[in-house]
């Protein structure tokens, strides 16, 4: 009959029970074996083409030339025997020229290289040229439309200038009601337009300043002899025509 284990016995109580501890064993177990089948795998895998290709071609190379060699039968014909240096006295070469294998690239990959390295860096520059002409490009019509908005700005200062002095000649003649909506400043007040007042407000906003300006300057000039450019009233036309530069801005700078 078998004895029953003590379980109070050394044997058992220095057993190591820590919980998880047989998964991990397994675990182990498995990564060796797995790099033991690696190991196996690497050793009986097939040779490459190449190695096979060095292989054949060292132990030919390390092989000494034969009689079926017909370079060799030659120079035993000629007195020539294996392992005696080459040459009338015997002061040439014992052992055939080294064949040295170059496994890299084969001949112009050099020059290959160095177009291609020359190619890269040209499309660089070209690169750097067109980001420079697009930047030159934007610079200039960055100062095209600050010059364009200058003008505006400044026509737009005109046009106010011409509307307060047709306004006020206007109202020296006794005139209430400009001949265009537009010919005066308009009140601020809110509710001053009815419906027929935002019709001809419509028609009028069809006009750029420009042409806004150029109409009013023509009709300062005809109606009150007035040059909105030299700031003066002059008597009637003729001495307007006679004394005034122009009916333009560059007419009078």
């Amino acid at each position: 009959m078998e004895e029953e284990e003590d379980y109070m016995s050394d044997s058992f109580i220095k057993q190591d029970v820590r919980p998880g501890l047989p998964m991990v064993r397994r675990v182990k177990e498995a990564i060796q074996k797995e790099e033991k089948q690696k190991e196996a795998k690497e050793k009986n895998r097939q040779k490459s083409i190449k190695e096979e290709e060095k292989e054949r071609r060292d132990l030919v190379l390390n092989s000494a030339l034969g009689n079926e060699n017909k370079g060799f039968a030659l120079l035993q014909k000629m007195g020539y025997k294996s392992g005696q240096a080459l040459g009338k006295s015997g002061e040439g070469i014992i052992e055939p020229i080294p064949l040295n294998i170059k496994t890299g690239f084969g001949l112009g990959h050099e020059e290959l290289k160095k177009r291609k390295a020359e190619e890269k860096l040209e499309s660089y520059r070209l690169k750097l040229q067109m980001k420079k002409q697009a930047n030159e490009q934007a610079a200039d019509q960055f100062r095209v439309r600050f010059k364009t908005k200058q003008e505006e700005r400044k026509m737009e200062g005109d046009l106010r200038k011409s509307q307060r002095a047709c306004q006020q000649l206007d109202m020296q003649k006794d005139i209430d009601v400009p001949k265009e909506t537009w010919f005066w400043i308009e009140p601020e007040e809110e509710d001053k337009k009815d419906e027929e007042d935002k019709e001809d407000e419509c028609t009028s906003s069809d006009l750029s300043v420009s042409e806004k300006l150029h109409i009013l300057t023509v009709y300062l000039r005809e109606e009150h002899f007035y040059c909105i450019w030299c700031g003066t009233t002059y008597e009637d036309s003729e001495d307007l025509s006679s004394n005034c530069p122009g009916d333009s801005a560059a007419d009078h700078d």
